[in-house]
């Protein structure tokens, strides 16, 4: 409940009010809600004005947008948060898009839509990793267990050769193309080009079709393996060409079919590459033995050299 003290001093701030307007019609007012009003301390002289959550929000969206927001720094959290600020219906939009190429739909511009994430890629290439030399073990496994001479031996060794040769594939070719793309911009004919997070993304997500195509170079028939093969390479490499080729298709010809076929023969080394190196078919020749007269004729003398000896 108001005391008189409370409204003796808000009728002396209407009074104070009334006076600036009629001195000042044009001066501007600024009206506080009964919400945030104007909090003392009992006994003291500190006022402190609080803002609605609202209204913060609302000052924290308008600075937002207007770009008011002060950078974070590259040794911070919040700047690697932001790599990773994609959720699972995102995820699976861009895996589905990787392995479901359409003609003239751009894979950066209808599935990453200016917000391209490391999270897809990284999780990817992790994968990926671990699919091939689990299937290249069991593949091994299975095509030698017939025979009593074979003993399994899990090579893990392989998991540090694949991820290597995975990892370096999925950053080093990006950061060349990105890096030539950029070069190129520069020359006689200037094209457009992707950014350099657009690049690695794009690259990440492209090698999730060689995750099942592994999975199954378990089945021992090389003709599948080869025919697989030519299957991911063809899905995968159309989601590169059609990504990429907008962007060097404004170069010289010369240049622009020499890039692109560099980006698919890249990509089917890597695929032919994985599978020569951890799906090995061994084939097994069978010991022939000497003859039995090969050995009477070599052996016996020796024995009977021996015996003399003896003698």
């Amino acid at each position: 409940m108001a005391t008189p003290h409370d409204l003796h001093f808000q009728d002396t701030e209407f009074e104070q009010a009334a006076e600036l307007l009629s001195a000042d019609p044009g001066a501007s007012t600024l009206s506080v809600s009964a919400s945030n009003a104007v909090s003392t301390a009992a006994g003291g002289d500190d006022v402190r004005l609080e803002l609605s959550e609202d209204e913060e929000d609302q000052d924290e969206s308008s600075e937002l947008l207007s770009g008011q927001k002060a950078a974070r720094g590259l040794w911070t959290f919040e700047y690697y948060q932001s790599f990773f600020n994609v959720d699972t219906v995102q995820v699976l939009d861009r895996v589905k898009g990787s392995v479901m190429p359409v003609p003239g739909r751009n894979f950066i511009k209808n599935h990453l839509r200016s917000n391209p994430d490391l999270y897809g890629p990284f999780w990817i290439c992790v994968t990926l990793v671990f699919s091939v030399v689990i299937s290249g073990n069991l593949s091994t496994f299975l095509g030698e267990m017939g025979h009593p001479s074979y003993h399994f031996r899990p090579q893990f060794h392989r998991v540090s050769i694949a991820a290597v040769v995975i990892f370096m594939y999925a950053w080093l070719v990006p950061v060349a193309l990105w890096g030539f793309l950029t070069w190129r911009q520069g020359a006689e004919r200037q094209i457009g080009g992707y950014s350099f997070l657009e690049t690695v993304c794009v690259y990440g997500y492209s090698l999730f079709i060689y995750i099942p195509t592994s999975i199954l170079w378990i089945i021992p028939f090389e003709w599948l393996r080869w025919t697989l093969i030519l299957v991911a390479i063809g899905i995968s490499g159309s989601v590169l060409v059609l990504t990429f080729w907008p962007v060097v298709r404004g170069d010289t010809k010369l240049m622009s079919v020499a890039t692109v076929l560099t980006i698919v023969v890249l990509h089917t080394v890597l695929a032919v590459g994985c599978k020569m190196y951890f799906f090995q078919t061994a084939v097994h020749v069978p010991a022939t033995m000497p003859p039995a007269s090969h050995l009477n004729g070599q052996h016996t003398p020796l024995i009977h050299r021996q015996e003399g000896v003896r003698k």
